[in-house]
């Protein structure tokens, strides 16, 4: 083509000297150039990609290009003018690196720590050996040029958030106390009272963006969600310390600030149990309220709603929740939110804290029916209570222990207990075979867990030397001593069962069973009476052992072995001494032997100190297994009018028959 101009001049001397050409771009300019088109489509089909609900995949997608690009762009070494374009694409790409996650991974943080090494680099300065907040320090006092100003701060904003799921609040204020000027850090001191973090949030001016160069997620809006992060991020921690006035503003800031439905309906159930704790119940349960309406699969937060009836004592209404709770956990929820965000970066990809993920731990529902069967048993509702354990039940035999944790954060028992409590339901009910029946499981599954003789000192926290062997022994011991609980409570609800169905001789049978196992432990220390210093398990072994002599006395009562069944009733008074059915039965035991006289001294002794006695017994020892409540009740004396009024018929006689 030259040669021919060449002709052609030589052809024609009128057309004049020949232009001087252009001076062509250079490379790297033409890079530029490609390289930002490219990351403007690439945001662009984002656009597209969130319109058409596909984001998940398109996240996925658009990270790998975008790394790819930024793979290229640090291909050349770093300069100022393709800084803004190479900060801006590591922005997006990480944006789209926690899209697809829907996690802030940690390990990507260090693509940010590299972005600022390469401003170091531009600038002829380096920072390899210091940490992540000095190389933060380093960059925004020493680079001052304008154009890396915005994607600086944005790149900040960025590992703010990073710290925030990290749950470095240091690290986050130190950073926006970097970025704000004097005179946005002198308006979060005018503030005075606010959280600081908040404060220094807030103050922050957000940078400019510039159309050239478009964002998958808006710097402002960014700043919007760390603003909410910070707060329920405070707002929980202030709460796990005990510190609910404070919690509760923070949470109320988070609240109010930039989120979804889904984080929304958490801090209200976050707000509610504040308020719970507060002593606050109404409050509580309007927030727990506003959680549901706002998304009713936030199911922790009826649950937690069902805990605030039972602290009011409004069982139909905790009975209520629980059996919205069980149904809504028995229906397929729709498709999470989530799955088609609006940002990438949101308030509850930066939240998960321990305390956060134990208020909303989603209860599996067997859990929810054991609760509806306790809380049945507990309020004497039988009947209800009986069909709940029969369905969980079943449901134990559908493998859940496969499906339900079974640690101290299940609201389950020992499920040995849970078949107690069941055969303490159907007693109740008047099903005494089938309460036979189940406890015959109970006995069973454990008399090969047992060993033949028990030896436990009084209190084994101090009996064993060595940390690690005391712990196992320990540990071994305790579940030798809850088997033979479970075991001996099987007898014991099997001879009261018999019991009522007019078998004396059975009852006596199973009631002495009960006590030759609680006789295989071998209690050793001072003070063994004292129950207050016994391990629970020994105490609920003793306990049983009394309900099983007075229930055999009883028994021998009806068989018309007296001798028998005061033996029974006075051993049961060492155990227990002052116990008012044991008492009771004693002096009834003797009044049958016709020893009248010492049924009387021992009833007149009785009524003179059963009522303090009888609130010392109250005030005494633990709670009762709710598996034990029926077979307390069972041994209650039942005659005390009528003994009273023979006792004193009797004592009238003998007083006029005295000489005067």
């Amino acid at each position: 083509m030259a040669a021919a101009m060449k002709r052609r001049r030589e052809r024609d001397p009128g057309l004049g000297p020949e232009p001087e050409p252009e001076p062509e771009p250079k490379p790297e300019q033409g890079c530029l150039r490609a390289w930002a088109a490219q990351s403007r489509a690439l945001v662009g089909r984002w656009t597209a990609a969130r319109c058409g609900g596909e984001t998940r995949r398109a996240c996925r997608q658009l990270r790998d290009e975008l790394r790819e690009l930024l793979r290229r762009i640090r291909g050349l070494p770093a300069a100022l003018p393709a800084l803004p374009l190479e900060l801006t694409v590591l922005y997006n790409s990480l944006l789209f690196t926690v899209g697809a996650s829907d996690s802030a991974i940690k390990g990507e943080a260090e693509g940010i720590r590299q972005g600022l090494l390469r401003v170091l680099e531009a600038c002829g300065a380096c920072g390899q050996d210091l940490g992540t907040e000095e190389l933060w320090e380093k960059v925004l006092q020493e680079v001052t040029v304008e154009e890396l100003q915005a994607p600086l701060h944005r790149l900040g904003a960025l590992q703010a958030a990073w710290w925030l799921a990290a749950s470095q609040l240091g690290s986050v204020a130190g950073l926006f106390q970097l970025l704000s000027t004097a005179e946005d850090l002198g308006r979060a001191h005018c503030n005075a009272g606010q959280n600081k973090l908040l404060s220094l949030i807030k103050a922050w001016r957000v940078p400019p963006e510039g159309a050239s160069l478009p964002l998958v997620q808006s710097a402002k809006d960014l700043k919007e969600i760390l603003c909410t992060a910070a707060a329920f991020l405070q707002g929980l921690q202030e709460l796990e310390a005990g510190n609910f006035p404070t919690a509760l503003s923070l949470l109320q800031e988070a609240a109010g600030g930039f989120c979804s439905k889904n984080i929304l309906a958490q801090i209200h159930t976050c707000l509610g149990c504040c308020a719970q704790r507060m002593g606050k119940p109404q409050t509580a349960l309007q927030h727990l309220k506003r959680a549901l309406q706002v998304d009713f699969q936030c199911l922790p937060a009826l649950s937690h709603v069902a805990a605030v009836y039972h602290d009011l004592g409004e069982t139909n209404a905790e009975l209520q929740a629980l059996t919205l709770l069980y149904e809504a956990l028995g229906k397929s929820p729709p498709a999470a939110a989530s799955s088609s965000p609006c940002f990438l970066v949101r308030a509850e990809l930066l939240v998960h804290t321990p305390v956060l993920i134990s208020l909303l731990r989603r209860h599996h529902p067997s859990e929810v029916k054991y609760l509806l069967a306790q809380r049945c048993l507990q309020d004497g509702r039988v009947a209800d209570a009986v069909e709940h354990y029969l369905d969980f039940l079943s449901l134990l035999q559908e493998g859940l222990q496969q499906q339900v944790p079974l640690d101290g954060s299940s609201a389950l028992p020992r499920i040995p207990e849970v078949f107690l409590e069941a055969a303490s339901a159907l007693e109740q009910a008047g099903r005494h075979q089938d309460a036979i029946t189940v406890c015959e499981e109970v006995i069973s599954r454990t008399t090969d867990l047992i060993p033949r003789v028990l030896r436990v000192e009084e209190r084994l926290e101090s009996s064993l030397p060595g940390a690690e062997l005391a712990g196992g022994l320990l540990s071994q011991k305790k579940e030798s001593l809850c088997c033979l609980a479970w075991r001996a409570a099987g007898y014991l609800h099997q001879g009261w069962a018999w019991a009522k169905l007019g078998e004396s001789k059975e009852a006596v049978t199973q009631f002495s069973r009960c006590i030759s196992d609680v006789l295989r432990v071998q209690l050793h220390g001072s003070g063994i009476k004292q129950t207050e210093n016994l391990q629970p398990e020994v105490e609920v072994l003793q306990k049983i052992r009394l309900l099983s002599l007075i229930g055999r006395g009883t028994q021998f009562l009806e068989l018309g072995r007296n001798k028998e069944a005061l033996l029974d009733f006075q051993h049961s008074l060492q155990i227990s001494p002052g116990d008012p059915a044991a008492a009771s039965y004693l002096v009834q035991a003797l009044w049958e032997l016709n020893r009248k006289q010492e049924a009387a001294a021992q009833w007149q002794k009785f009524s003179q100190s059963c009522p303090a006695e009888d609130g010392q017994q109250q005030g005494q020892g633990r709670p009762l297994p709710l598996y034990l409540v029926s077979c307390q009740e069972q041994a209650m004396f039942p005659h005390s009018e009528a003994l009273a009024r023979s006792i004193q018929d009797y004592l009238g006689t003998a007083a006029q028959d005295m000489p005067s």
